[in-house]
């Protein structure tokens, strides 16, 4: 793993080179004595975090900010002043700092504060990455994804979405079932037309009907005026029925009807209505147990069943739970203006061990449960809400209420090199800290 980079800045030698020496370790250390040299040190190497002194002849800390975040806005800067300088470095963070420490300087403080800006800096490069990632190479901007699973789920949309054919989404509630209807659309020849959807359960059968397929005026009462339903809202684009497995017979008939004819006819109606929607449903149950069972009819089954995605639940891709963990962090952090840094490996083994029955949605909820009721800036297990707590204590991993955090936590790292081979980078990653965070546990643990 290649180490972060840090240029310093400073005009005094003295200054500098003890820096230089205390991160030479754990970084790649570039020094620079004035904004001159260090613009041109800016410009020829990938520079992660920029200390820089704020008072210095020619060039002063806040304008070679200015000019190196204007080159580079992902450089996290933090601006090193005296102590009756403070004002400069507020003005300084005002103007795009990340954080500000006062000289002289606290080396361990330091090494605590990069540790922090990198963490963060991490999480939001991540998501950028995979943002764009899934843009460019699904267009799925709102699935989040990198397991194996996922990945034959990914491909399978990109090729279904430039056919006609009709889709069935089966997966447990959660998982993302609209969202993938939404991506086949958007992925589609049809992605310019309208994407319509329906919860047929919310609805009771007669409303569903009318809904569906639209009404004449005087078709029952209340009926005053015609009203075109979903299926003609969905000409030309798609048509989305969540859970149609709560749909009774007699609307499965209309439905059977407008994927063979293409044509519906409104209620109380009896003229034939031309429509060309593309046809996307979704449900949570067997259909096919239904059809044995005579609680759902065969035609209309083999209708739907032309192509199958079935999403799996969120306790079958653990390898996505640290993904959506920090997705949605960084989401609700910037929706309630917090800047929770991330899940301590105790947490995140504990969220992991647990089983998700209410899989994406119930992660997602979670954590901006968790973000808005946050005190700390980092999320350990006594944050995570007894009642999940207490379940994933009985998966596989079990919690000891006689250990201490540290106690787990050497655990958890022992555990992990041992399922890596001692691979020090792989284990990081699964225990979702960064390699030098893993180097400071090992010290600190006396784990050889």
């Amino acid at each position: 793993m290649n180490k972060p980079t840090v240029l310093i800045v400073d005009d005094e030698k003295s200054a500098r080179d003890g820096l230089v020496r205390a991160l030479r370790r754990d970084y790649l250390v570039f020094a620079a004595e004035n904004g001159a040299s260090a613009l041109e040190v800016l410009a020829a190497q990938k520079i992660d975090v920029l200390l820089s002194d704020v008072r210095m002849p020619g060039m002063d800390g806040i304008t070679l900010m200015q000019r190196a975040l204007a080159n580079n806005p992902e450089l996290t800067v933090i601006i090193l002043t005296a102590y009756g300088d403070v004002e400069l470095a507020v003005k300084a963070m005002k103007l795009g700092a990340t954080d500000f420490m006062t000289k002289p300087i606290n080396l361990d403080k330091l090494e605590l504060v990069l540790d922090r800006v990198l963490k963060v800096k991490k999480i939001e490069l991540e998501n950028v990455r995979l943002k764009v990632q899934l843009d460019n190479k699904y267009g799925l901007e709102n699935i989040i994804g990198r397991s194996p699973v996922m990945q034959e789920v990914f491909d399978t949309i990109r090729q279904v979405a430039q056919s006609r054919a009709t889709v069935l989404i089966q997966g447990e509630s959660g998982t993302g079932k609209e969202l993938v209807a939404k991506a086949i659309h958007q992925l589609s020849p049809r992605s310019k037309g309208p994407f319509v959807a329906v919860h047929c359960a919310a609805l009771s059968q007669n409303i569903l009907e009318s809904e569906l397929f639209g009404h004449e005026k005087g078709a029952f009462t209340g009926a005053m005026e015609r009203r075109v339903g979903r299926f003609e809202k969905a000409d030309g684009g798609s048509l989305f029925l969540d859970e149609i497995s709560e749909i009774d017979a007699s609307v499965q008939v209309k439905i059977l009807r407008a994927l063979e004819e293409r044509q519906i006819e409104r209620v109380g109606g009896d003229t034939p209505v031309d429509v060309d929607t593309r046809l996307i449903a979704a449900t949570n149950r067997d259909l096919k147990a239904m059809v044995d069972d005579g609680d759902f009819r065969e035609d209309l089954f083999y209708r739907l069943y032309v192509v199958v995605i079935t999403l799996p639940p969120l306790r079958e891709r653990q390898d996505d739970i640290l993904l959506l963990l920090n997705h949605y962090l960084a989401v609700f952090n910037e929706e309630n203006g917090k800047q929770i840094e991330g899940f301590t490996p105790a947490a995140y083994e504990m969220l992991s061990a647990y089983e998700w029955p209410g899989n994406i949605r119930e992660l997602r909820n979670l954590v901006e449960r968790m973000v808005v009721l946050a005190r700390g800036k980092v999320f350990d297990t006594a944050d995570i809400p007894p009642q999940v707590r207490e379940k994933a204590a009985g998966g596989e991993v079990k919690i000891d209420a006689a250990l201490t955090v540290d106690e787990m936590e050497k655990r958890m790292v022992i555990q992990a090199l041992e399922l890596t081979n001692g691979n020090r980078t792989k284990a990081a990653e699964k225990l979702g800290i960064s390699r030098r965070t893993l180097h400071r546990k090992l010290n600190q643990y006396g784990i050889g």
